[in-house]
């Protein structure tokens, strides 16, 4: 990443979609805060700049950003936010906006302007109040909106570009075609990204600490098994996995770590800590609270494990492997901390989460890359398919699938009633259609009529979404008959159940899980 292209975010909630657009078509990036960006630019310069879109106005931002344009030979590219940045600064005119556009929009190229693949006219997404009224100095028009505001800019000489709507949103049609015109026409880079560069990549990282004792924290899941299989591939039997058990599980996760157990060669050890951890969480209801104590009670049961082997083995572990992606830590890490935009949607378990008194350095060779780029990477790895395109799985499992209390009780509704979704998944070969499918407890009790009489019981959700990299997320499309036949089992199947809802609710403005 140190030679990529820096994406300088300002707060959008498109800006993590920029790189993803950017790897597509075979781009390094990485996304930053305005004031990391001031403090690398003293002693090295990216390939290529982007200042994303923001919820701010340039009326009421005081801050200089001179320095990200005193490179004369830097590319830029402004987003939004980032275009009227672009216009005040190099002396042109924002005016604050009295009716904005916001949603789908007309975008009209201005004659003798052309970007290969896009039409004269077709579908933006806009989402900005102010606007550049007057043109700044050597700049000329390329993009106009329906209602004739300016919508693109572009340098005469240096290689910046300016544009009012967000080509990075899937809803803007040839949003592909204008970053491939910035970055191959405009900024004149080369391509540096692919699943053999990120395999590489990822092992450098790892053979870098070659020869020392490391640990893996494995779930099972894609991300992990690909983490562990990477590392396991440069450093063999100096690594360990420990598999905690936290009793708030599937039945399809025991099955898949035993089964990993005998399939592969990694050295996979189950913890079987679920007493603990249900001590720990009883009488929480505040899904943040959960999620911190079985982060917590996952560290301390992991130090305790750590502890006893290397006293039994007479090593010493050095590094302790996790399978951490992008979007946990851009959901994780709020950059609002060190002077940007964003705020902590919900906290990951898995980032950063490693007290210092276990004096363990942390190995995340997959923490730049989204999931569909880990499992490209499975497949570079040569995983059994089932394994790489297994759902996603969230760490604190269960704990965040029953809203309130947790209980054995609450923990079986939840169990059986997701297992009996996956085997209809299967059965109807649906499992591949969808990208993460699971069940959710309700703090809700319905009546209804079981046997003739009536009953006053709980609610289940059923949540399918399909996504590329958990970041967005839309609802699965599946037929009537089988969310019948799902509805049917559960209510029959599963004690203490009245009714079965089906959660309509995309990414934004909902999360993936409930909790």
């Amino acid at each position: 990443m140190k030679n990529s292209i820096w994406i300088v975010d300002f707060g959008s909630q498109y800006t993590q979609l920029i790189t993803r657009k950017f790897r597509e078509l075979g781009f390094t990036s990485e996304i930053m805060t305005v004031e990391d960006a001031f403090e690398r630019l003293k002693s090295t310069e990216p390939k290529a700049l982007v200042l994303s879109g923001g919820p701010q106005s340039v009326f009421e931002d005081v801050t200089d950003y001179q320095q990200f344009f005193s490179h004369e030979k830097l590319p830029i590219l402004g987003i939004c936010y980032g275009m009227q940045i672009l216009g005040q600064k190099f002396g042109g005119k924002v005016e604050k906006g009295v009716q904005g556009e916001y949603g789908l929009a007309k975008l009209r190229t201005v004659p003798g302007f052309t970007i290969p693949g896009c039409p004269p006219v077709s579908d933006v997404w806009m989402s900005h109040s102010d606007h550049v009224s007057v043109l700044p100095e050597q700049f000329k028009l390329i993009f106009q909106s329906e209602n004739g505001l300016v919508a693109g800019i572009k340098h005469e000489v240096r290689p910046i570009l300016g544009l009012q709507f967000h080509p990075e949103v899937h809803h803007t049609v040839h949003g592909k075609d204008i970053l491939s015109y910035f970055l191959n026409d405009v900024a004149q880079l080369k391509a540096d990204w692919s699943s053999k560069t990120m395999l590489e990549t990822s092992l450098e990282e790892v053979k870098a600490i070659k020869g020392k004792k490391v640990l893996c924290a494995f779930s099972g899941g894609v991300d992990s098994l690909v983490a562990a299989t990477l590392t396991h591939k440069v450093i063999g039997d100096d690594l360990y996995c420990f598999f905690v058990d936290h009793g708030l599980l599937r039945p399809q996760d025991i099955h898949h770590i035993k089964l990993l157990q005998e399939k592969t060669s990694l050295n996979i050890e189950i913890i079987d800590a679920s007493d603990l951890f249900l001590k720990a969480l009883h009488g929480q209801n505040d899904p943040e609270q959960k999620r911190k104590i079985i982060g917590k009670t996952f560290i301390d049961v992991f130090e305790e494990k750590v502890h006893q082997f290397e006293k039994s083995h007479g090593i010493k572990f050095e590094y302790l492997l996790q399978g951490t992606l992008y979007p946990d830590v851009i959901e994780s890490i709020s950059p609002h901390k060190k002077g940007g935009k964003s705020v902590t949607i919900k906290s990951h378990h898995n980032v950063g989460g490693l007290p210092e008194r276990m004096h363990l350095s942390l190995l995340e060779p997959l923490r730049f890359l989204f999931k569909d780029e880990v499992r490209a990477m499975g497949a570079e790895l040569g995983l059994v398919h089932d394994w790489v395109y297994r759902h996603p799985f969230p760490g604190p499992g269960i704990g965040v699938r029953v809203l309130g209390g947790l209980d054995r009780e609450s923990i079986r509704k939840v169990q059986e009633s997701d297992q009996i979704l996956f085997e209809e998944l299967k059965e109807h070969k649906l499992y591949n259609s969808t990208w993460q499918a699971f069940t959710v407890l309700l703090p809700v009790k319905t009546v209804g009529v079981k046997g003739d009489g009536r009953v006053y019981e709980e609610v289940i959700a059923v949540r399918m979404v399909n996504s590329q990299d958990g970041m967005t997320a839309s609802v699965t499309e599946v037929p009537w008959s089988f969310l019948n036949r799902v509805s049917s089992r559960i209510c029959n199947e599963v004690k203490g159940i009245t009714r079965v809802v089906y959660d309509c609710t995309s990414k934004p403005p909902g999360t993936i899980e409930w909790e």
